[in-house]
């Protein structure tokens, strides 16, 4: 691929120098470089990628891309320099046509908000391979090109990763791609280049405000998604927004002047409108109102949010051309969800959920549900909260685990490098005295839950879902909620009379 080829799609772009040969590589890790490559200089949160330009020519660059102008040492080796006012979009802009542009090969499919991401980018994911065969996926908990998958290491990959990923499902023959899209990925311009036929936006609750700062900030964020669609001028690109969510609300305002708006919700006024009918441990049953028509929804999934969350995925399965019918049958069929109020064991009429929710509404979301389909029980909600984050939502977790639930246990989460004392501390204001207990311990404070469960009771082990490690100042362990209950109930029946209903590697 010449330069001229790859560097005309980069916008305000100053180039100095010329090159003599096709690239052979293009990266932003200096570590990969290789002769004849070219060095995108990426300004990140931990380093800069400015300061590697030097050793990527000596390791045989031909070609760098900066924020910085030539300076003279370049010129004087011959280096073709490209500078431009964002690396961060370059980066993705270079890396889409490194790889083809390949989403424009694909229907991409971005799901953004505060919660139900992975919920809704797996059961569109799951619309998508029933009905096309084969779809990609890419998000929190793994990413998936259609031949074979692998664990995330996070919700949104960078650049080069994310557009080679891509190019991938193209190879292997998909026709769509689910993808998380997180507000760190979006203000980083790490989905640079993809183009969006369809973006799903599910709500927007207090998170990331230690990255964002304020709600407005972090809103806006979010909004990029839509906006970079509208801009782009994909055919039929489509926003597919929670009309119950105020923020929603005032996104499919904002953004009907500039592209087409599909709504979800309870709301009657919402394209997508749900009425529940029944939410049960077996599953939840709704009416869907769309166009006029009535059909009849049956999801595996339980609680009314994980209602919303199916609803979100059939809106954003027609929106990407799916026929109607057939994605609510393929509702019917969808798998579970790892860590996603995911059923871990149920033994002696105890219930054990382990659930991701570690913001204060997904929190009180899923303790609602609990307390709901615990009608005789009590409900035991184990939780805590991660360290170097948003410190502002620990006493509103503790006062949104407390509204449903009946004993609270504060414990350890991702204490990282804070005390995990010092987090329970933050966290311990916002729960009644006669509802507070604190165990650092995490694994302790979840056999303490089991323990103290009578038949008729719920417990629900929330904040960490699938994750399988605890991220301490000094240390990553292998830890995970499930597989602690797995063992609990293991040495509680050496002769199995009683057994979970889940293996920790989500086998029956």
């Amino acid at each position: 691929m010449n330069s001229k080829q790859l560097f005309s799609v980069l916008p305000e772009a100053v180039v100095t120098g010329k090159l003599r040969k096709p690239l052979t590589l293009l990266t932003d890790d200096s570590r990969q470089v290789i002769p004849g490559s070219c060095f995108v200089a990426v300004k990140g949160t931990k380093f800069d990628g400015h300061s590697a330009i030097e050793s990527a020519i000596q390791a045989g660059a031909v070609a760098i891309v900066a924020q910085t102008p030539c300076p003279d040492s370049a010129k004087q080796a011959g280096i073709c320099w490209v500078q431009v006012p964002d690396t961060h979009l370059a980066d993705g802009l270079l890396m889409s046509v490194w790889h083809n542009l390949p989403s424009r090969e694909l229907v991409l499919l971005g799901v953004t908000g505060t919660n139900g991401k992975t919920t809704i980018s797996y059961l569109t994911n799951a619309i998508f391979r029933t009905t096309w065969q084969r779809a990609g996926l890419i998000g929190t908990i793994m990413y998936d090109n259609g031949a074979t998958r692998q664990p995330s290491h996070n919700t949104t990959p960078g650049c080069a990763e994310l557009q080679g990923m891509l190019a991938e499902m193209v190879k292997n023959g998909c026709r769509a791609c689910a993808m998380e899209v997180s507000s760190h990925a979006l203000h980083q311009q790490r989905t640079a280049g993809c183009d969006f036929r369809v973006g799903i936006f599910t709500n927007l609750t207090q998170d990331h405000l230690d990255y964002h700062g304020t709600m407005e900030e972090y809103y806006q964020a979010k909004k990029l998604l839509f906006t970079r669609m509208a801009a782009s001028g994909t055919p039929k690109a489509t926003a597919v927004i929670n009309a119950d969510d105020e923020y929603g609300r005032r996104l499919a305002e904002e953004l009907r002047p500039l592209m087409r708006v599909r709504t979800f919700g309870m709301a009657k006024d919402a394209d997508f409108h749900a009425e529940p009918r029944l939410i049960s441990l077996k599953g939840s049953q709704y009416e869907l109102h769309y166009q006029g028509k009535t059909y009849l929804v049956r999801t595996p999934l339980i609680g009314e949010f994980n209602l919303s969350n199916s609803l979100a995925a059939l809106a954003g399965a027609v929106a990407a051309g799916i026929n109607i019918r057939d994605a609510i049958t393929s509702l019917a069929q969808s798998p579970q969800v790892p860590g996603r109020m995911e059923l871990v064991s149920s033994v002696n009429n105890v219930q054990c959920f382990v659930d991701y929710a570690h913001t204060p509404d997904a929190v009180e979301n899923v303790c609602r549900t609990m307390k709901q389909l615990c009608r005789q029980g009590r409900v035991f909600t184990v939780f805590g909260c991660g360290g170097d984050r948003d410190k502002t939502k620990r006493p509103l977790m503790g006062e949104a685990a407390a509204k449903y639930s009946d004993v609270c246990i504060v414990t350890s989460d991702n204490p990282r490098s804070e005390e995990p004392e010092s987090i329970i501390d933050d966290v311990m204001p916002g729960i009644p005295k006669e509802k507070q207990h604190r165990i650092t311990d995490r694994e302790e404070a979840i056999r303490a839950a089991l323990e103290n469960a009578r038949p008729g009771d719920c417990v629900l082990i929330a904040g960490k879902g699938h994750e399988n490690y605890q991220i301490f100042a000094d240390e990553k362990i292998t830890f995970s909620d499930s597989a602690v209950v797995i063992k609990y109930y293991e040495e509680k029946n050496p002769e199995g009379r009683s057994v979970p209903s889940r293996k920790p590697d989500g086998k029956k």
